[in-house]
């Protein structure tokens, strides 16, 4: 027993000083390795544009590869819909350091990939068989592909679990509800309870009429909700910046609607709490104490689904990854090493 004892005290301590992407990658990886995508001609930076095919016709998809590993895959699910992929830039800084290969994707309709005109695009199905070609195309399985979701991002990875799980190895679904519904009601019955009454008949007066587009909707919002709930850096990250910048409104407002306190267009009967037992791979709910999303019911959906864990940022906000960023990656990256290495 002894022998046993030290001959696993031995394999634990080798594999801690090994450097940070050889565990993940199954061995020695030089850079030379891990940046190497197999491009035969022109460098294109791991860019490549991936056709997806649609009722409406074939578009192009932006994704953007970082490193090579056949183990881990991680496709990242941006929010919005269509903000696309900037505000998740900040994975650059923490997964190359593990040997993740992972892939920054604009959703067709947001600023780097296609955008067409035909409405009939703009529904979460769709959106789900064009994750699914996009899985194909980056050449992922159920042996090594991950998906990381971020708030419109967690729909739709929770979504495409319920019909492709048997591709997937792991997901993570960050800042989001199982219900439109619920997400809804929290955020009328709670959140905007948190403002400034004054502020908030005057956010809710400017929704009565409908005037969107009047500047002094934006003027309420930010710094009474989303400095609070969205993103609570003193200074908002340039991705971020440029994210709202880019951001395709138009189907924004097609999917979730134009109220910051509700949820309206295509989404808005979006409920999938009852089928979360039906999810089998790992997943990680991860909520946050100011998110827009009810931290609570992000616990329990991580005890829904058959294998879940949580993960609790306690100064997070919606975008947990940028202003509760060292607990928020942590946690994800001890979560996709517990998956690949089969001790979750």
């Amino acid at each position: 027993m002894r022998i046993l004892v030290f001959s696993l005290l031995s394999s634990l301590l080798f594999v801690s000083c090994q450097p940070a992407g050889n565990n993940a990658s199954g061995g020695n990886m030089p850079v030379s390795s891990y940046f190497n995508y197999g491009d035969s001609s022109v460098q294109t930076a791991g860019i490549r544009m991936i056709p997806v095919q649609t009722a409406a016709g074939t578009f192009k998809v932006w994704t953007k590869r970082f490193g090579n590993n056949p183990r881990i895959k991680i496709l990242l699910l941006h929010g919005g819909p269509a903000a696309g992929h900037e505000y998740m830039e900040c994975f650059e800084s923490f997964f190359p350091k593990q040997g993740f290969e992972f892939y920054e994707y604009d959703q067709l309709g947001s600023s780097y990939s296609d955008q067409p005109k035909d409405t009939s695009l703009w529904v979460l199905d769709r959106f789900v068989e064009e994750v699914e070609q996009v899985r194909k195309a980056i050449g992922a399985d159920s042996t090594n592909f991950y998906l990381l979701g971020n708030s419109w991002g967690g729909i739709l990875a929770m979504q495409y679990s319920l019909k492709y799980q048997a591709n997937l190895k792991g997901m993570i679904v960050a800042d989001m509800m199982a219900s439109c519904p619920d997400y809804g009601k929290y955020a009328d019955e709670v959140l905007s309870k948190q403002m400034d009454p004054k502020v908030l008949t005057e956010i809710k007066a400017i929704e009565a009429r409908g005037d969107f587009a009047n500047p002094r909707y934006m003027e309420l919002l930010m710094p009474n909700f989303y400095a609070v709930h969205l993103c609570r850096l003193p200074e908002w990250p340039d991705p971020v910046n440029r994210t709202f910048k880019h951001l395709n409104s138009v189907i924004y407002t097609m999917m979730q609607g134009p109220s910051e306190f509700g949820i309206g267009g295509n989404l808005a009967n979006w409920d999938i709490k009852d089928r979360l037992k039906e999810i089998k791979i790992p997943t990680l709910m991860v909520g946050a104490k100011f998110d827009t999303m009810d931290p609570k019911a992000m616990e329990d959906q991580s005890k829904k689904v058959q294998h879940g864990r949580y993960l609790f940022c306690p100064n997070g906000s919606h975008m947990c990854m940028w202003d509760d960023q060292q607990v928020f990656m942590d946690g994800v990256i001890k979560f996709i090493k517990d998956v690949d290495e089969g001790r979750f």
